[in-house]
């Protein structure tokens, strides 16, 4: 058993990873397979996150990663004091986010010789927080080992690439995925295989449609728009039933998120508590309680946008088998339980229309991540998804 395992089909960034954690155990020199900050890239899905954590668990575990001890598992499920793992609440980390995390990651370790810190979604910064991290980027204190993950290189700018070392994921394949969900979640080799085929390799995306049939349906009703677009009131009802059910997903996310912080917070300030004015104490709770809500909010939208982003995936799914189909390729398809309907629209409509529809709905991924308005955005795709020549005659 090691950390390592639960790394789907990543060899070559594993091997990368534990020379580091050898090297690292020299007090002296560490040595070049180490270093103080690393780029963690890959598609959404491939296990930037996973992968990081274990990093940090192997660096901290007296003995590499067993996977066993209690250093590895506090670390792995973000409880150890050593190791900050910062998920972005909002749709950036600004200046003042970059000072912050400077200032908590500038302490000395309590328990083990490193202080790891972890960036998810590292390509959220914007240029004045980069502006900020630089320093600490280029000369860490010795104890100090960042950790950036970002979808690709190109994500992150330029300033931060030449200050770390990169590391490169994959899409896991499809037999991976698979064998992973039935391996260490016992789910049928049936269902594996349609979790890992309809994820993309996703490895989250795949647990959740092997174990949630809410997440099946979601997906099949996202899937089943385009055969409704007869005119245009369907298309402005399909696009509100995508943002409902997108507003719902990230719901169902954020309260238990928000009120596990809320409680903490109330616990922390302690109504009543003893040694602390009644009115005092109700005042720092009722400001640390604002400042909570303000990020939660944020969340709340980044998460909407999330769930937005993941249903015009399946939506490029769709239009993939549709041209494989209209192109005779000899493909499996990705979403083969819908083939008949996937047939119907590969005979319905030409291949330069098929093109054009993949094209509108890359675009309307990209405004949904530059911060588009979300009802005109899905509204004005579902429009361009019944008629995609409609742009070309305006």
């Amino acid at each position: 058993m090691s950390v390592w395992d639960q790394i789907i089909g990543q060899p070559e960034a594993v091997h990368t990873f534990t020379r580091a954690v050898a090297a690292a155990t020299n007090p002296r020199d560490p040595g070049p397979a180490m270093t103080h900050a690393w780029l963690v890239t890959g598609p959404p899905g491939s296990g930037r996150s996973t992968l990081a954590a274990a990093f940090a668990a192997a660096l901290q575990c007296p003995a590499g990663g067993c996977g066993a001890c209690t250093v590895c598992r506090t670390t792995q499920g973000g409880g150890h004091p050593d190791v900050e793992i910062i998920r972005a609440d909002t749709l950036s980390y600004g200046a003042d986010d970059a000072r912050h995390l400077i200032s908590r990651s500038s302490v000395i370790p309590t328990s083990g010789r490193w202080q790891v810190v972890i960036i998810e979604d590292s390509d959220r910064f914007t240029s004045e927080a980069v502006n900020v991290l630089l320093k600490v980027l280029e000369e860490p204190p010795q104890h100090l080992v960042w950790v950036l993950c970002a979808p690709s290189q190109e994500d992150v700018l330029p300033t931060i690439r030449s200050r770390t070392r990169s590391v490169q994921l994959r899409t896991p394949t499809t037999s991976e995925v698979s064998q992973a969900l039935q391996d260490r979640y016992e789910i049928d080799p049936a269902m594996a295989a349609f979790a890992a085929r309809a994820s993309q390799g996703h490895i989250g995306r795949a647990r959740a449609l092997a174990t949630d049939e809410g997440a099946r349906i979601r997906r099949q009703e996202v899937l089943r728009s385009p055969a409704t677009l007869r005119d245009l009131a369907a298309c402005f009802v399909a696009a509100g039933d995508l943002l409902s059910a997108a507003t719902e997903d990230a719901q169902s996310i954020s309260t238990e998120l928000d009120a596990s912080e809320t409680a903490d917070i109330r616990q922390a300030y302690g109504e009543g508590a003893q040694g602390l004015p009644s009115s005092k104490t109700n005042r720092l709770a009722n400001s640390a309680l604002k400042a909570a809500e303000k990020t939660q909010k944020s969340r709340r939208t980044r998460l909407i946008r999330d769930q937005v982003d993941r249903a015009l995936v399946d939506l490029i799914a769709y239009y993939r088998d549709v041209l494989i189909l209209q192109t005779g390729a000899a493909i499996p398809l990705i979403n083969d339980e819908m083939r008949a309907q996937i047939q119907r629209e590969a005979s319905s409509a030409d291949l330069p229309d098929t093109i054009l529809r993949w094209e509108a709905i890359e675009s309307a991924r990209a405004m949904v991540a530059a911060n588009g308005a979300l009802p005109l955005v899905l509204e004005a795709l579902m429009v361009e998804l019944k008629d995609p020549r409609i742009n070309q005659r305006t």
